[in-house]
């Protein structure tokens, strides 16, 4: 197995979800580095157009059907040129975990999508007061219902707990400062507009989207001590003390680690924990310059991080459709695919709680497991779809006609991945090909075998992990 192409494969399915053989092999050309530097600075992104997208699916311009707008994310992981932009996305929609099923209005979930992708590779503290501005987190986290003469602490809670510190480094009364500085923070009341309206959907009817604002009569004016500092702080005067802190750094580096590195932390990954962190008051906390030292980090390119995370739904589903390429262009069965997600435990947009999803290990269990091999077996298996057929033309081009069971699955294994199996998965593959004999792909039924083959792959363990 080629060294480079390995280390560019375990980059792209953490960095983003995956690639094709075709995408490693141009990126291996640049050079690990500059892939590295292309992910975080990847220019204006490409990805299936949104007036095509509405052209195709009523629903996904609406967005008044639960699981539309889940729909409409999946086109955008499966078709970006920024998968990292999309990926970052979808790490902040887990830690600052929001959901639709309260917020009751999908066009704001989209919108606060939409912030993390312009955001997320940036400041930490830009992120903090757009989140902070964000009408969907108000909202989730009853921002709306703070006022000066009566303060809602859920807001000012989370963003210390589970937002940007962690339990143990602040005080019940940091918290309640916190909730007074956000006073006056709020969610405009929803309105249906005409379309004369400066703040029109692009329909004339249905819901529009949620807007921040600020009502200085409810603002809470008055002097606050927070971690340690006095004064009359409002809500912005509170993040810039929050991002000043060693928690805080250390709080993101370890966020980072655990969505892009490992489920876990050993010992090595607490050492690129602190690297993380001084990189974070290094660069004045540019999430990009933290992932930046993740990546180029002896330890992330290291064999043995390989492999070490196992896929969220979000990621296998995600993955499977950039290797079949079956979303060129708008088909219904991306509302399927969205759902598959939501089957296997990860409904996007509306996560279970303030905590957003376990992850890892708890990804599976047996119902979720058997929905992540069907769809696998049925996207992967299926001969007909472009990415499968330019893999089966690959097998015949650089392999020619006739080969092996052994050398067959080999070689699909190195195509759809690389994936690292086991000697014990690779020889109950070898042996399930082997019952029909040599591989000769001149004909089609040979053809539905390596597509059997690579819906067989899809099932193990190892393709299961990231």
């Amino acid at each position: 197995m080629d060294a480079d192409i390995d280390l560019m494969a375990h980059l792209m399915r953490r960095a983003g979800f995956g690639a094709t053989r075709d995408e490693l092999d141009a990126l291996v050309e640049k050079g690990y580095e500059a892939a590295v530097n292309d992910l975080l600075e990847p220019g204006p992104a490409r990805a299936m157009p949104d007036d095509i997208i509405r052209r195709y699916h009523v629903d996904q311009s609406e967005l008044r059907i639960q699981g539309a707008g889940a729909a409409n994310w999946l086109y955008k992981m499966v078709s970006t040129s920024a998968p990292l932009e999309e990926k970052t996305a979808l790490f902040w929609h887990s830690l600052f975990a929001a959901g639709e099923r309260k917020v009751n209005n999908l066009k704001t979930m989209v919108s606060q999508i939409d912030r993390f992708r312009r955001h997320g590779l940036g400041s930490f503290r830009t992120l903090l007061v757009e989140l902070s501005k964000d009408p969907a987190m108000l909202y989730w986290l009853d921002n709306n219902e703070n006022h000066s003469t009566a303060v809602n602490e859920n807001y000012g809670r989370e963003l210390l707990e589970l937002f940007s510190m962690g339990i143990g480094n602040y005080t019940e009364q940091d918290v309640k400062e916190c909730a007074r500085a956000f006073t006056g923070w709020t969610v405009e009341a929803a309105e249906y507009m005409t379309l004369r309206s400066t703040k029109a959907s692009i329909w004339p009817y249905g819901r529009v989207s949620f807007q921040f604002e600020y009502r200085p009569d409810d603002h809470d004016g008055s002097e606050k001590e927070f971690l340690g500092e006095a004064g009359r702080f409002d809500g912005e005067d509170v993040i810039d003390i929050i991002v000043r802190q060693p928690a805080t750094a250390r709080f993101v580096a370890r966020r980072l680690f655990l969505f892009f590195a490992a489920d876990e932390i050993d010992e090595q990954g607490e050492r690129l924990v602190e690297d993380m962190a001084a990189t974070y008051f290094d660069s004045g906390c540019e999430i990009r310059a933290m992932l930046r030292t993740l990546f180029l980090s002896e330890y992330f390119r290291s064999e043995a991080a390989r492999f070490a995370r196992v896929k969220s739904p979000v990621e296998l589903v995600a993955g499977i459709l950039r290797i079949t390429q079956e979303f060129q262009w708008p088909r219904r069965e991306i509302w399927e695919a969205a759902q598959a997600i939501e089957y296997m435990g990860q409904e996007l947009l509306s996560p279970p709680s303030v905590e957003g999803w376990h992850e890892g290990s708890e990804w599976i269990d047996s119902g979720s497991m058997v929905e992540r091999v069907n769809f696998g077996a049925d996207h992967l298996g299926n001969a007909e779809n472009p990415g499968v057929r330019a893999c089966i033309e690959r097998l015949r081009t650089l392999n020619g006609e006739s080969m092996t069971p052994t050398e067959a699955v080999d070689h699909c294994l190195d195509l759809i991945g690389p994936v690292h199996a086991s000697d014990d998965t690779r020889e109950a593959l070898v042996s399930h090909v082997a019952k029909d004999g040599a591989v000769d792909l001149s004909n089609d039924s040979a053809q539905e075998r390596v597509a059997e083959v690579f819906s067989l792959i899809a099932s193990t363990r190892e393709f299961q992990m990231a």
